[in-house]
């Protein structure tokens, strides 16, 4: 098991967290699991129930530099990557860097965009870099997309493509808060004013180090089995059009690792995997049926650990 005062600043950033994003522990708990498996969040639903605010938030309590961008149907690449600029002075072109040069950065209703426009993140996301005009320029660690996408039934939005899906590691849905927890939010101070006082608990260093951590959670011989089954199970039953790739199987593998880290230990359990698992699969899988296309992400998780027995 793991030491409690390892653990102490993260669990504070959940607490932290759930005095904003009220009644939604077990979302925060998986949108701080993906980042401490380095890697990136998308965070569908309605409007108004708090993407933007877990965003921030999280931003905040760890200690990192954050950046928002409002995704527009007329924005272009350079308004996120940086554009050169010719310099008088030096009669050269300078390069100002774009929003994406930060520790964090809100893509906010990333679906607004265009296709083009969206896949100016797909190089940022993958190989922690930005190629611009000839020169590849690092981006800083730890670096994170948290992406915020209305449901595609909505007007003005355009699906994002399978290759910029694959690249988030874990999609989450907050959801309409419950009936107590909306009174709170009611009668209670105003999110923003919390917000503001919200005090970092870690420095970005100190957050690479926990990464490192995780990355050494332990992994038995079975659950590798387990989760190969998994995925398997995937790629062999009618029910999608394509099954879940090695880039998904490894997101699931460390999403386990930082939900078994997070809760106190230091071996992953099949339990760890069945409660990524929705989060890191379902953005991934393509109905092949209207019936499956019907069903929930927990739903489709719940039907996929039936079909596949624990070793």
């Amino acid at each position: 098991m793991l030491s409690p005062s390892i653990r102490k600043p993260l669990e504070h950033v959940v607490r932290a967290t759930g005095t904003v994003i009220l009644g939604k522990e077990g979302q925060i708990r998986l949108a701080l699991a993906c980042l401490l498996a380095r890697g990136h969040l998308l965070i569908e639903d309605l409007p108004g129930v708090g993407k933007t605010t877990l965003a921030h938030a999280l931003a905040q309590l760890l200690g990192l530099s954050f950046q928002r961008i409002q995704f527009t149907s007329d924005m272009l690449p350079a308004d996120i990557l940086g554009v050169s600029v010719f310099d008088r002075d030096s009669g050269a072109f300078r390069f100002h860097p774009g929003p994406v040069f930060t520790h964090v950065v809100l893509a906010d209703e990333v679906n607004r965009a265009t296709p083009k426009t969206q896949s100016a993140l797909l190089e940022a996301m993958e190989e922690r870099q930005v190629t611009a005009e000839g020169l590849t320029r690092p981006l800083p660690e730890p670096f994170f997309v948290i992406a915020t996408q209305n449901p595609s039934t909505q007007i003005g939005t355009y699906p994002l493509p399978e290759s910029q899906l694959d690249r988030f590691l874990m999609r989450i849905e907050l959801g309409y808060p419950d009936r107590a927890a909306e009174r709170d939010l009611l009668a209670g101070v105003d999110r923003r004013e919390i917000l503001a006082g919200l005090q970092p608990c870690l420095a970005p260093e100190e957050l690479l180090a926990h990464q490192k951590s995780v990355r050494a959670v332990q992994v038995s011989e079975a659950l590798i089995d387990y989760i190969q089954a998994l995925i398997a199970q995937t790629r062999e039953a009618p029910d999608w059009q394509a099954g879940l790739s090695p880039r998904a199987a490894l997101a699931l593998l460390a999403a386990s690792r930082a939900w078994a880290w997070l809760e106190g230990r230091d071996h992953v359990l099949p339990d760890d995997v069945q409660t990524v698992l929705p989060g890191v699969a379902c953005h991934r899988l393509h109905p092949a049926g209207e019936s499956i296309a019907r069903l929930s992400p927990a739903e489709v998780a719940a039907r996929l650990i039936e079909a596949v027995p624990i070793p």
